[in-house]
């Protein structure tokens, strides 16, 4: 190890590069521009698929919905175009026969609705729900609570409602909870005031009131609107989809392959579609970014046999003069060494640079596409090392092709 420390050594490999400079510097940008590149790549990937889980964070993503529609095949006596909804016998069907397999299962009823707060009024949605629906699309409740078993036990006539709600009925600074407002010319107590999800949120605005209490006032005996499924984990969200679906259409006579019967959305399915692209960019990105770091090695290698081809005669006065092939050796495996480093740090540095300007510029606010694009520290020193390594094997090849020369006609070498 004496001669890192050798400053005869490190003298030569100034001298060396400083003979080179613009062939040193195009070699150290090809390797810098691999790792900058893998930098940038991965961190961006990581914005990206931050962005996603915030986008889908509060929400259940291995959900299904199910709403009716028409049909478009006669069977068992029924014509083409029929219309039916589903209902609370439905919801026991599919929680008796998928029980290993549903998890959480929300039948919803919503309606627009006149709502009333003193002298203040507007058009809102108004939702009849389970608590569970808390589970699937979690609230982010403001203030008071959302809705529990007991409103439902008891019919009661209570809400929650959204926060732009609560700005355009209440007075500014006016404590909600506890207040009433009229849905439909029945008072409802406020019990909570949630804030809408600023990326996926299905119901917006609106002011959720006990299932059973929506039942009662609408009078709609056990019909339901539609229905959220979130299922267990490990359980094939599309199989379940299929599976659900083709039960509904049993209990309902449909026809089997009946495709309009039902409308569906897969969120599951979707968001395996999210996350094979964001898979697939990161393994485009690993696979570039280390292509370009080879790329860059192979660059420092072929330079450094230029310029021991270049330095033939020096090398064989070196030798006459007592100098060892291992000495040679080392100080060739150094320089290329010293070199992959360097380009290593800067690319490592440029790349941090750009991923703090990527995260100032779209990481920031509500709207963020890429939400804080970094790359862990173990990957970008895996990273840093093999390019270490790599610029040392590569090394190994101009240093053994300085040695075999012999020093005699090393200086017949013009």
């Amino acid at each position: 190890m004496k001669f890192l420390f050798d400053s005869d050594t490190w003298q030569e490999i100034y001298g060396s590069i400083r003979k080179n400079k613009v062939r040193t510097s195009i070699t150290i940008i090809g390797v810098l521009w691999g790792i900058f590149l893998l930098v940038v790549l991965l961190g961006s990937a990581r914005g990206l698929e931050n962005s996603f889980n915030k986008l889908f964070g509060n929400f259940a993503t291995n959900s299904v919905f199910v709403w009716t529609q028409s049909t478009d095949t006669p069977f068992k006596g029924f014509q083409e175009g029929r219309r039916f909804t589903l209902n609370m016998n439905d919801i026991a069907a599919l929680k008796s026969e998928y029980a290993d397999e549903i998890r959480l299962l929300a039948p919803r009823n919503q309606t627009n609705n006149l709502i009333i707060k003193d002298f203040k009024s507007g058009s809102f949605k108004v939702s009849g729900d389970y608590p569970i629906l808390d589970q699937i699309q979690k609230k982010q409740l403001l203030y008071g609570r959302f809705l529990n078993q007991n409103d439902i036990n008891t019919n009661a006539k209570v809400t929650v409602i959204s926060e732009d709600m609560y700005k355009q009925l209440f007075e500014i600074d006016a404590f909600p909870i506890g207040q009433y407002l009229k849905i439909n010319s029945i008072s409802y107590k406020v019990i909570g005031v949630y804030k809408p999800s600023s990326t996926i949120d299905f119901d917006g605005d609106c002011a959720y009131i006990p299932f059973t209490t929506y039942r009662k006032v609408y009078n709609t005996a056990d019909n339901v609107d539609w229905m959220m499924i979130t299922a267990n984990e490990g359980t094939d969200i599309e199989q379940m989809e299929r599976d659900v679906l083709l039960t509904l259409k049993g209990l309902h006579k449909v026809h089997p392959e009946d495709e309009r019967a039902f409308g569906s959305v897969n969120l599951g399915k979707e968001i395996g579609k999210v996350t094979g692209f964001i898979t697939g960019m990161q393994f485009l990105t690993w696979f570039v970014g280390i292509a370009t770091l080879v790329a860059g090695v192979f660059a420092i290698g072929n330079i450094l046999l230029i310029t021991v081809k270049e330095r033939t005669k020096e090398i064989g006065i070196r030798r006459a003069i007592g100098a060892t092939p291992k000495s040679i050796r080392q100080q060739i495996v150094l320089e290329s060494v010293f070199l992959t480093t360097v380009a290593g740090m800067l690319g490592v540095v440029l790349g941090s640079f750009v991923l703090f300007v990527i995260d100032m510029a779209f990481g920031q606010g509500e709207d963020a596409t890429l939400i804080n694009p970094t790359v862990n520290i173990p990957i970008i020193l895996i990273a840093f090392v093999t390019l270490v390594v790599l610029g040392t094997l590569i090394g190994l090849i101009p240093a053994h092709m300085a040695t075999v020369v012999k020093p005699i006609e090393a200086l017949r070498e013009e």
